[in-house]
């Protein structure tokens, strides 16, 4: 098959989305098809663009076997509204031309993932004027989180949004979703059942696993050899509760052994380190995003992952950070409801909290800084988990065979 694939975020920049667009892609490609990229230029989270990208509309490349047409975008630092609008649509119109005059030959499949929902119109689109299957993934629905984490709040543009939305799913042939909670909100919206399949986040079993090598190389260069170190690693943004992180570091400061390590960048970085530095924290460190091979080193050099997400959380939300602390036998403490609660307590990977109870969070953070021996259980079974249910390699032959049957059917 040639599949036409569609994702905004891509590597080189760093994140989720831009991860499991590159590991579906390959997997594909492993299974025997061809895959052509239609990406932005690199912008992604800071908003500023490379100089090497700038003064050009169109620019082709080859990752890994990925064929990749990045595309000029409207980026800002400056995080408005109207902004926002405006990149997510550059990319939307950019893509389109990408798809109809630069993207040749015959595609078999569109595949086209969201948010931003924009990507999802650029593939509607493409679809129906190449007449070829459209097959919409959603890993968050939009513009529902978009209200919940307040970045939306225009009724007019809600009820466009919302109406768009529902075409793009009228129109697909194949909705692919990451967690039951989405394909849930999706049935009882009056989609079909057999229209809607699960594919889930995972982690690269082979990148993120662990390795006692590197555990005290990282902890040197960090100066904390010595440290009981917790772990934050991923964006910086409005569905997480870094600054409830930075009041748990507050707490434990004067203990002298708990230090927390937050990696990444994003909307909400720089209130979170103005928050550690007024209150004069020593037990902090700061790093930007790192390249996603680095990432598994500074997980083994943890003892513990916590993944603080907000209430009211966005239905579906499943951090993929959690995945990858499992895989490197990281113990996991999750301040969610849901699908990451449940993951976590069905595979006794780690412990549960609810979203800002930071009470609660300091409870279960030092019950497990006192008891290596439950740290040790849950690192074992979070990795037994993804190893035989959470695996990426997994996911993609899942794609892969999903695809392939629905050719069978619109040829048959």
């Amino acid at each position: 098959m040639r599949i036409l694939y569609l994702s905004q975020y891509f590597p080189p920049e760093v994140g989720a989305t831009q991860i499991r667009a590159y590991e579906m892609a390959r997997g594909l490609i492993a299974a025997g098809h061809q895959v052509t990229m239609i990406a932005e230029f690199p912008n992604h989270p800071t908003g500023i663009m490379p100089q090497e990208y700038r003064r050009k509309l169109f620019e082709r490349s080859e990752l890994d076997g990925i064929h990749v047409i990045r595309v000029w975008v409207r980026a800002s630092p400056l995080r408005s509204f109207q902004n926002r609008l405006v990149f997510y649509l550059s990319y939307m119109f950019m893509a389109i031309l990408a798809g109809l005059f630069l993207a040749r030959g015959k595609f078999d499949a569109i595949y086209a993932t969201s948010p931003p929902l924009f990507v999802a119109g650029a593939g509607l689109v493409i679809s129906i004027l190449r007449r070829t299957p459209l097959i919409f993934e959603v890993r968050d629905l939009w513009p529902e989180s978009a209200i919940v984490l307040g970045e939306l709040n225009n009724e007019r543009f809600i009820r466009w949004a919302t109406w768009f939305e529902e075409r793009c799913y009228t129109h697909a042939r194949l909705i692919v979703v990451t967690a039951n909670e989405i394909r849930q909100c999706l049935l009882e919206r009056g989609f079909p059942d057999k229209k809607i399949i699960v594919i889930r986040n995972g982690a690269n079993t082979l990148l993120f696993r662990r390795d006692a090598k590197t555990r005290q190389k990282i902890r040197n260069e960090l100066a904390i050899q010595d440290r009981f170190v917790i772990i934050y690693a991923g964006l910086h943004g409005l569905a997480y509760d870094l600054e409830g992180l930075i009041d748990s570091a507050a707490e434990f400061e004067g203990e002298g052994k708990l230090h927390f390590l937050l990696i990444g960048d994003g909307p909400t970085k720089l209130s979170t380190e103005t928050k550690a530095r007024s209150l004069g924290l020593t037990n902090v460190t700061f790093l930007p995003s790192q390249p996603r091979e680095r990432i598994p080193d500074y997980y083994n050099a943890a003892d513990l992952a916590i993944i603080p997400l907000r209430y009211p959380q966005i239905a579906g939300h499943f951090p993929v950070k959690i995945y990858d602390s499992m895989a490197c036998e990281v113990p996991v403490v999750v301040a969610a409801f849901g699908e990451p609660r449940q993951v976590i307590e069905e595979n006794s990977a780690g412990l549960a909290v609810d979203p800002g109870d930071r009470a609660a969070m300091n409870i279960v953070i030092n019950r497990l800084y006192s008891d290596p021996v439950l740290r040790e259980k849950f690192g074992c079974n979070g990795r037994l988990a993804v190893e035989a249910k959470y695996s990426r390699q997994a996911q993609a032959r899942q794609l892969a065979e999903t695809m392939v049957s629905l050719l069978i059917q619109k040829e048959g």
